[in-house]
């Protein structure tokens, strides 16, 4: 069922009576201008759904704590909203998972990245960036084997880039990190991601010494958004 681009301001809770409530597949409410709460929205989504999709609304609120036990779910994407809250460990009802996309709210997701993240090992796009997430960013995303997309960008991320993010080496095409607040060093597992776009600009690694080498000469990367820094890749030392 496809309802983009239209100027819907409400949409009504799934109703389990419905025959078309197990029949549903797909729904797309996308670039619409839905103001509700993000809990009312999401009440009783039908069990064999394979994509929601609801971004560019006014949806406010935070996610429920969990959803209904979703076995088909390949694509969530509410980005371009204004959520806010914590996000919720859901990962146990939507193991299947392939692309979880969040980022961009007005209000924004705050706390941590959940740990059981990781648990999805079907996801090939995290996109968690425009938030207000805080904390480091867990080392167990590096299991996550099928992941090709993950953006962090623009949120209040610390410390320092786990080097198990190395271990993402020969699927992950886009390595989102931008406007946060890490520091310490770039560890050299990063360099080592053959084909992907590393993109760290606005952060604080300046003190404490250069990025790795194959990084500052695009040796594997696709792409280094510091490649001419020329305090983190010195000319010199890249000639």
């Amino acid at each position: 069922a496809d309802f983009s681009n239209n100027r819907f301001t409400y949409m009504r809770s799934f109703e389990r009576y419905k025959g078309s409530f197990r029949t549903l597949l797909f729904c797309d409410v996308s670039n619409n201008d839905i103001q509700q709460d993000a809990s009312d929205l999401l009440e009783n989504i039908p069990p064999n759904i394979k994509q929601f999709v609801a971004s560019n609304n006014q949806i406010t609120g935070s996610l429920p704590a969990s959803l209904n036990d979703l076995p088909q779910l390949r694509q969530f994407s509410l980005s371009s909203n204004a959520l806010s809250g914590e996000l919720p460990g859901f990962a146990e009802s939507i193991l299947t998972l392939q692309e979880l996309d969040l980022s961009n709210q007005a209000n924004g997701f705050t706390g941590s990245i959940p740990e059981d993240l990781s648990r999805f090992q079907s996801l090939k796009i995290l996109n968690l960036a425009g938030n207000k997430l805080a904390g480091t960013i867990p080392p167990a995303i590096g299991n996550m084997v099928a992941l090709e997309v993950f953006d962090l960008s623009n949120n209040r991320l610390k410390s320092s880039i786990p080097a198990e993010l190395g271990l993402l080496v020969g699927t992950l095409k886009r390595l989102g990190l931008v406007n946060n607040s890490l520091s310490g060093i770039i560890p050299f597992q990063i360099g080592q991601l053959q084909g992907a776009s590393v993109l760290m600009k606005g952060n604080r690694f300046h003190n404490k010494s250069f990025a790795p080498l194959s990084l500052c000469v695009l040796r594997s990367v696709k792409d280094f958004d510091l490649a001419h820094d020329t305090t983190l890749c010195p000319l010199e030392r890249n000639a």
